[in-house]
């Protein structure tokens, strides 16, 4: 509220805009209510349909809805046969889960930078870093901007890697005209309320690779199967499940399959506002000196999750917390994604130092996310702009 006084007292809001915030309409509570009225909650026919609507969507032959996208990336690492004594690259710019899933395995991540421009991963920084011991690569579509796959694919042909796409920011992106989730080995997606469609939570991890598919299908449900064909002792008794893998308790419920189906009936309509949107802050911001924008490659047709604005602050007055709580002051909620995951103090005490992805470095110092999602009108997105303007201003040298 300081920040108030010092530059008129008067906020460009009277009421706050959050960066992010899921859409529900009627007929998601309808498909809802159907579903709680029905006679599964849990284990029933939505998930199937589920799965072979991610199919349509994304273009892969498989699909596996989970209780999460940690979930999602938990598996993936584990159908990948990730280990002890294993290597596996990742994305420095990402949420922790991103990285988490090596962890959880027993194998040690190894941090790619990012480009300084796109913010996703670098493919020279992957390629620098793989050694005997790297058995594959995590990469981030962060902001929903997809990868450079043709790099990243060519690398892991060369060096025998198991490409996994961290999609959470990415449902609707599409790379040369391929959507994602159709390309990598496994790739794998959140429903978390501020992604592009929700479930409230859920994940999914979608696939080419028949394999892959039977080993996740396996794991997400305690390793237990019914199936004769994967069974140690088959049987044909009605009543006879047998566990065959140490698997984890990761189904989504049938109510919240529900909600995603009917919200990816209205995937399209919810990609092409986040694109008006980003629209209407690239055309503001683009011709600001003070103001980075996040360059695009041609190849992704983006869907974006996320708005970057990053702070030139060798040519401003403050520094990011300073803008940070100006913003927030303006009642425009911005937040940051993210910190590095190797500075957070669980990976310190593993032992990793500051220092290692420079640009991911520089990038956090002076990077923080705007409002962007489908519910957003012209005129809250004019107060955006009018409020990140009005300090740009303020804090101009």
């Amino acid at each position: 509220m300081e920040q108030l006084a010092i530059m008129g007292g008067t906020p460009v809001r009277e009421t706050p805009i959050a960066y992010g915030r899921q859409y529900i309409d009627d007929a998601d509570i309808q498909a809802v209510v159907e579903t709680l009225k029905g006679d599964y909650l849990t284990g029933g026919p939505k998930i199937a349909a589920l799965e072979k609507k991610l199919c349509e969507v994304t273009g892969a032959r498989y699909a596996v809805a989970v209780s999460n996208g940690t979930a999602a990336l938990h598996l993936a690492a584990l159908a990948a046969g990730f280990g002890e004594g294993d290597e596996v690259i990742v994305s420095s710019i990402t949420f922790a889960a991103s990285s988490n899933c090596v962890l959880y395995c027993g194998a040690k991540p190894v941090f790619a930078d990012i480009k300084s421009d796109t913010y996703n991963v670098d493919p020279q920084s992957i390629r620098s870093l793989i050694t005997p011991r790297t058995r594959g690569i995590v990469a981030v579509d962060f902001t929903g901007q997809a990868v450079e796959h043709d790099a990243i694919e060519a690398i892991c042909r060369e060096h025998g890697l198991v490409f996994i796409e961290d999609a959470a920011h990415a449902i609707g992106t599409k790379y040369k005209g391929r959507p994602v989730g159709s390309m990598a080995d496994m790739t794998c997606f959140s429903f978390h309320p501020v992604k592009t469609v929700t479930g409230g939570e859920g994940g999914a991890i979608t696939t080419n690779d028949e394999q892959l598919y039977r080993k996740l299908m396996l794991l997400r449900t305690h390793g237990i199967t019914r199936d004769p064909e994967q069974m140690v002792h088959p049987t044909d008794a009605g009543w006879y499940n047998e566990q065959v893998e140490l698997g984890y308790n990761y189904r989504i419920t049938d109510f919240q399959a529900a909600l995603l189906l009917s919200q990816l009936d209205k995937l399209d309509r919810f990609a092409a506002r986040r694109k008006e949107i980003v629209k209407m802050y690239d055309a503001a911001f683009q011709d600001v000196p003070e103001i980075q924008v996040q360059r695009e490659i041609p190849e992704s047709e983006t869907t974006r999750h996320l708005y970057i604005l990053r702070l030139n602050l060798d040519r401003l007055t403050c520094d990011r917390r300073q803008f940070f709580d100006a913003l927030r002051a303006e009642n425009i909620c911005p937040q940051v994604h993210y910190l590095p995951v190797y500075w957070h103090s669980y990976y310190e005490k593993l032992g990793y130092e500051k220092g290692i992805c420079p640009n991911a470095e520089a990038y956090y110092e002076a990077s923080m996310s705007i409002p962007l999602y489908y519910s957003l009108s012209d005129e809250d997105v004019l107060d955006v702009i009018r409020a990140v303007k009005k300090l740009i201003e303020f804090y101009r040298k």
